[in-house]
């Protein structure tokens, strides 16, 4: 359930270029290897774009080679919740942001240690905020 009231997630709603709209409350996805922030390597955080609130950090990030950012964990554990998706033939566990209820992505069994996720995020739903040492 969101933390942010329905009539802010409507206004930060109202704000969202098509694209971002279409994955984030229609649970779009973009395609793979379209977004740069797959390729990202400076240091830094990966908030979501909506509301701002931080997702995921770059040290967390790695090459999973399935073409959308993937991390292997996120930056605050109750930052993401996860529901099942049905929609294909076997369920998944769709990830979204806890604090608006933005679409990420989902997560799978299948990534590095030390948790063995992939939490694997459509860009066009991320901001990227460099390091200070970065910018």
């Amino acid at each position: 359930m969101p933390r942010l009231s329905a009539a802010e997630i409507e206004a930060l709603k109202a704000k969202l270029d098509p694209n971002t709209h279409a994955i984030a409350f229609e649970e779009g996805t973009e395609h793979a290897f379209s977004h740069p922030f797959n390729a990202e390597k400076r240091e830094g955080r990966y908030h979501c774009k909506v509301c701002d609130i931080p997702l995921f950090a770059s040290d967390h990030k790695y090459d999973s080679g399935s073409g959308w950012p993937s991390f292997w964990q996120p930056v605050e554990g109750d930052n993401i919740e996860t529901k099942t998706d049905h929609k294909l033939r076997l369920p998944r566990t769709e990830i979204h942001c806890a604090n608006c209820g933005a679409h990420l992505g989902h997560v799978f069994p299948d990534g590095p240690r030390p948790t063995g996720q992939r939490f694997c995020t459509n860009g066009g739903v991320l901001d990227f905020q460099p390091a200070a040492s970065e910018e």
